[in-house]
């Protein structure tokens, strides 16, 4: 991540000299040489105050990134980086993310109550090991290509997000390709896979070629296609692409209940609960849906199946 921020510092000085650029930020002497070879880093409010003095308005991009907690940022001082940061952490245990970033709890915990000011290099690994987004925000404030460590994963994140949002039976493709039944032909069969998921041949095929052109999936010769990278979705950044998704898979559990396969569930309850209830029974809800990720994330894949978890309410 050092590399990282001593490009970003690049990127936010600009065509400005170093050394006017240390003025500029009211220095004697010449700081931003040191920032820039790594010898030594700004805080992140530093970094944030020298963005405003290059004429980088931090404050939209932050609420783009993570609308829901960028007014913790405040005047992007000390006291609101920590705000921020803590408003991030959200329910992540400092333990957690003690581990992700290689640091101990206690210095985790002094970045967010303010009681240290954390560097640059730190001040972005927390951000990138709590949101996994850290190129979308430095996007927002630089060009992202002045940061090329950061320009390929960028790249490719985006180009996964593409296929998620426009091809919407990309994710059932790929979750076919992971089963053993798939790799065990030995050869990829063409239709094969739109017949396992009731879709047409040429959805098939643009699926597999969008997912291809992403770099998610591999394929050798004739071979069956493996998957080389997740597809991933970022439901902060594209909020209609996420609801055009959930509404596509929503849309299957109609039809499967009028013609249901062997093995499907579908199950419904029409209730008239307190507000209480209704609280406990939502937090029933997402627990089901965490232990339902923690399962697939350990399981093999034998079976592509359609999870649809859904709690509707008319409030009266």
């Amino acid at each position: 991540m050092e590399i990282v921020a001593r490009q970003l510092l690049r990127a936010i000085r600009g065509a400005r000299s170093q050394e006017a650029f240390s003025r500029r930020l009211g220095y004697s002497s010449n700081p931003v040489a040191d920032w820039e070879a790594g010898r030594r880093y700004p805080t992140a409010a530093e970094t944030l105050r020298a963005c405003g003095v290059a004429g980088i308005d931090v404050m939209p991009g932050v609420a783009s990134f993570r609308p829901e907690e960028a007014a913790q940022l405040g005047d992007a001082d000390d006291a609101g980086v920590a705000r921020w940061l803590a408003a991030l952490r959200g329910n992540t245990a400092l333990n957690d993310l003690a581990a992700r970033l290689g640091v101990s709890r206690y210095a985790i915990s002094r970045w967010m109550s303010g009681d240290t000011r954390p560097r640059l290099p730190d001040f972005l690994r927390v951000i990138d090991a709590l949101t996994g987004r850290l190129s979308d925000l430095i996007a927002a404030w630089v060009d992202i290509e002045q940061v090329p460590a950061l320009l390929a994963a960028h790249n490719q994140r985006h180009a996964s997000r593409r296929v998620a949002f426009e091809e919407l039976w990309a994710g059932g493709v790929m979750c076919v390709i992971e089963t053993g039944a798939y790799q065990d032909l030995g050869v990829h069969r063409d239709g094969w896979i739109a017949r396992r998921l009731g879709i047409d041949v040429q959805t098939e095929r643009r699926c597999l070629a969008r997912l291809q052109d992403a770099g998610l999936v591999v394929r050798s010769g004739r071979a069956p296609y493996v998957i080389k990278d997740a597809l991933t979705i970022d439901a902060v950044a594209e909020p209609e692409g996420t609801m055009r998704l959930k509404a596509h898979w929503a849309s299957l559990g109609p039809m499967r209940a009028l013609a249901p396969h062997p093995g499907d569930l579908v199950s419904y309850n029409v209730v008239s609960v307190s507000r209480d209830d209704l609280e406990r029974i939502r937090e029933a809800h997402i627990r089901y849906f965490m232990e339902v990720r923690s399962l697939v994330a350990g399981s093999k894949g034998e079976v592509a199946a359609l999870i649809n978890v859904q709690l509707l309410t008319w409030d009266v």
